[in-house]
Order: structure tokens, then sequence, then C-alpha cells
């Protein structure tokens, strides 16, 4: 990789930023989910169709983008490691907190949508391993993301000599040469066409199941490849940074397209050919779009980005569940569906925080079960943890 030393070292404040703002995404998504038509655990009784576009939009590169995220995260997070502590670090970053949630979170979630079935949470329990989700009950649900980063990290863990190999250097300084050009990031759309056109007719569907949802896991490994050798690279970065508007322009005629010209098609199989190329094409758009802007307007420091980078890890396992829940009971209260939206937001939202901060953050045993790093005796002494609002409150570095 074309990183030298003092650059893998240079916070780059911006994927932070980009990483909270698109969990916090994933969360309003989810909200959206209670109203929209799509099945989810719990409905509103008037649904709405004008969501299901918004909504589309934002499936087809909010995801993908998060994985390319991770894939710089990762190139940070791996430094000099051997390959025996990456897996390690992994296991702890991720596994953990998956099999806690898939016995402390996702039963909540499964137990709400098929309350009628049982007498009470308890009950259910015995019977989470009746078959697989939705027939059965088993599931990983909304940890999926969590599954699918693992199996990567194994993926990409026997090729860790070759990517810091010297030989490696000179093939990157190559391509690099080819992707800082106008569109020249579009280069990565030839693979991620070929993964969805070669892969796509035997597995139509996202499952998010992991068994047979090996077109998403191959669009998926691609985004995530591209943000470790784009992002960890500072020339590519200043081209996306330089060409944003271009990416910008790509977007919305890509957009357009994507929401037009299906319509046209005379038959539905070239209907959902042309979805799937410009679907595609839309979601790789619209994430170097986004990089390139935040790297613009939010390539800073302050201490919430600080406190809320490490927040937004446990938030995103908490907000399902906690979303489910609450909506559970708004939902079948005789009020306008706006303030149903409303409540469900801010006690989903609040309601995650709070059992974030005062659950999760001061205690070691809970930080290890979501996936955070240990509090050092220091940090207590220094009384970070009972400062929430005198953090949040100082001014930005």
């Amino acid at each position: 990789m074309e990183a030298d030393t003092n650059e893998k070292r240079e916070r780059q404040y911006y994927i932070d930023w980009l990483r909270i703002i698109l969990i916090v995404s994933v969360f309003l998504f989810h909200v959206g989910m209670v109203f929209n038509p799509w099945e989810w655990h719990v409905k509103n009784d008037q649904q709405f169709e004008n969501l299901k576009p918004i909504m589309s939009f934002l499936y087809l590169w909010r995801m993908p983008l998060l994985f390319l995220i991770s894939g710089v995260g990762t190139f940070y997070a791996l430094g000099r490691r051997t390959k025996g502590q990456y897996l390690k670090e992994r296991f702890n970053r991720l596994m953990i907190p998956l099999l806690a949630g898939i016995f402390i979170l996702v039963p909540v979630q499964v137990y709400i949508e098929k309350i009628d079935q049982y007498n009470s949470l308890w009950d259910y329990y015995p019977h989470m391993f009746d078959g697989i989700y939705p027939s059965g009950n088993f599931s990983c649900h909304h940890l999926w993301f969590i599954v699918y980063l693992f199996f990567i990290s194994l993926v990409i863990s026997p090729f860790l000599n070759i990517i810091r190999s010297k030989k490696l250097n000179g093939l990157m300084e190559k391509f690099t040469r080819i992707v800082t050009k106008p569109f020249g990031l579009n280069i990565f759309l030839i693979p991620l066409l070929l993964s969805q056109g070669l892969l796509r007719p035997y597995f139509p569907e996202d499952t998010h199941a992991f068994i047979n949802d090996w077109a998403a896991i191959s669009y998926y490994i691609i985004f995530f490849l591209a943000g470790f050798i784009m992002l960890s690279n500072k020339k590519i970065t200043e081209a996306i940074l330089q060409h944003r508007f271009l990416y910008l322009a790509e977007t919305v005629l890509l957009t357009v397209a994507l929401f037009s010209l299906p319509q046209l098609a005379e038959t539905r199989e070239i209907s959902h050919l042309i979805w799937g190329i410009t679907s595609t094409m839309v979601a790789w758009s619209c994430s170097i779009t986004a990089i390139g802007f935040t790297k613009k307007h939010l390539n800073f420091n302050s201490n919430f980005r600080k406190y809320a980078n490490e927040a937004i890890y446990p938030f995103y396992l908490l907000h399902q569940p906690v979303i489910v829940v609450t909506g559970f009971w708004v939902v079948s209260w005789e009020i306008s569906v706006l303030m149903k939206a409303i409540l469900i937001t801010a006690s989903g939202f609040s309601i995650s925080v709070l059992v974030y901060w005062y659950f999760v953050r001061p205690f070691n045993a809970m930080r290890i079960i979501f996936g955070m790093k240990r509090i050092q005796q220091k940090d207590k002494m220094q009384g970070n943890i009972l400062k929430p609002v005198l953090l949040l409150n100082k001014k930005s570095q």
C-alpha cells in the first residue's frame, strides 16, 4: 500500500463522521420500516407507498458504503499485527458482540413479532432454535452486518503478507495513476457488475442469511476491498475530494435513470436487468460522492466526534430491538401517524443512548460484550465516564 508511516498514524476524521452519519441513517431507516409497506417486525396499521422509493434509494448505497468504510477501518486497525493478532482483534470486536446479540438482543425482536405464540419472553427462549427465521425463530437479524464483516476478515487474512509486500507498492502506483483521473474510480464498477451478472441469476434476493446470499456477499467484499485500497491512499482520497462534483453529477444522472429507465422496458426481464445495472452504479457513485463531500466538510476533530465514534457500534447493536419494542406499543395508540413517528424516533434514540451511556460504557464486562475497548484505570481516575454534559459542551479541538 502506498501509505507511509505518518499517513497511517494520521486520523481520518471524516471517516468517523461518515460512519456516525450512516449508523444514524440505519436507525432512521428502521423507524421508516414501521410505516412503509415492506414486511417487518412491527407495522403501523396505516402504511405509505411513497416511502418505498426513498427507502429503496437509501437501501442501495447505505450498507455498501458502510462496508467500504469498514475496509479502511480494517486497514488502520491492522497496523503491523500478525495474522493471528489480527484475527484475535476481529473476534473480540465482531464475534463476541454477535454471539451476545444473538442471545440477548435478537430474541426480543422475534418474540415481539410472534408475541401471540408465547406467554412471555422467557417462554419464548426455549424455542429460539426452533427452525430458521422467518418460518422458524433462529436468526441474527440486524447483526447480519457483523457476520459478513467477520467472514470478510477471514477471507482476507491469508493475504496480509501480500498486501504488505513491496511488490504490491509498484502495482499500486500504476493503479493510483488510473483511478485519480476524472471518473477513474469507476474502474471498480467492472468487478461489481461482473459479480452481480454472474451470481444474481442464482442468488436473486438479498437474504442477509449468509447461506445462499453469495451475490450480496461478493458485492460487499468488493466494496470492502475498495475501501481498504482507496481510503488508505492519500493521493486517491485527494482525487475523490477534487472530483466530488463530477461524481455528484454522475449520481444525479444515474438516479434519474434508475427510477425511469426500468419502467420503459418492454419486458420484466429487461426491466430487472436495467435496474440491476443502474442500482449498482448508483451505489458506487453515491459512495464516492459521500466520501468526497464528508472529506471536504467534516474532516475535523471534536469531543462529540470522539465520544459518538466510540458509541456508534453499541448504538447499532441496541437500536433495532429498542425500535421494535417501542414501536410495538406506539403503533397501537390512537394518535396521528406523524406523532407515532416522532415518538418512536425520539424514544428509540433516547433509550438506545441512555442504555449505552449508563449500562454499557462504564463497565468493562459490558464494553467487551459490545465490542469496545476496556477502560484503563487512568481513564477512570480522570472521571471521563461521569462528565457527558461537560464533554459535549467543550469547544471543538
